[in-house]
This record gives C-alpha cells, structure tokens and sequence, in this order.
C-alpha cells in the first residue's frame, strides 16, 4: 500500500513539473509575441525577433539586447528593413542601434 502511494506521488511531482514547463515557455510565446506585435514586425523580420526572442534565457530576459555583435546587428537590420529605411536614414539608425 504505501508503495502505491510513493509512486503515486512521484508520478504526481513528474507532471506537475512538466505543466510547469509548458505554461513557462507558453508565457515566454506570449510575451515574444506581444513584443513583435507591438514593434508592428513583419515578415522575415518577426521570424528574426521571434527567434531570438524565445532563444533568450531566463537569467537575459527577451527585451535585453542580444549578446553577440552578430545578434546584434541581425537584430538592428530586421528592425531597419521593417520600418523600411533606405540611405543615410538606414545609415544613422543601424548606427544608433548597433551603439546600444
């Protein structure tokens, strides 16, 4: 009888830290999602955000910039292509952006 119970338990404690998971990564969608929406991405450069957004970790929250100069720059060129920046207007922001 009591060996039911301990594994009953441990069942229990096995998928209740699963449920866990999933309603942590569905908060993280949630927010990724908002975030894209609210930068009104499109495209390539939602997939791009969306990416690197749900990449992130716990300990670099999503609306951090992203760790390498690589990201970085991804980053800033999705955010110019999507609010359609063309020249020295492209140029200046790319340079602010790349700054931060």
């Amino acid at each position: 009888m009591t060996i039911v119970r301990v594994s009953l338990l441990a069942v229990a404690l096995l998928l209740s830290t699963q449920v866990m998971a999933a309603n942590s990564q569905q908060d993280k969608m949630k927010s990724c999602n908002a975030d894209a929406t609210a930068k009104s991405l499109k495209g390539d450069a939602r997939n791009t955000f969306m990416s690197t957004c749900l990449k992130a970790t716990a300990s670099a929250p999503a609306a951090s910039m992203p760790a390498t100069q690589q990201d970085k720059m991804k980053s800033c060129n999705a955010d110019a292509s999507a609010q359609s920046l063309k020249g020295d207007a492209r140029k200046a922001f790319m340079s602010t952006c790349l700054k931060k």
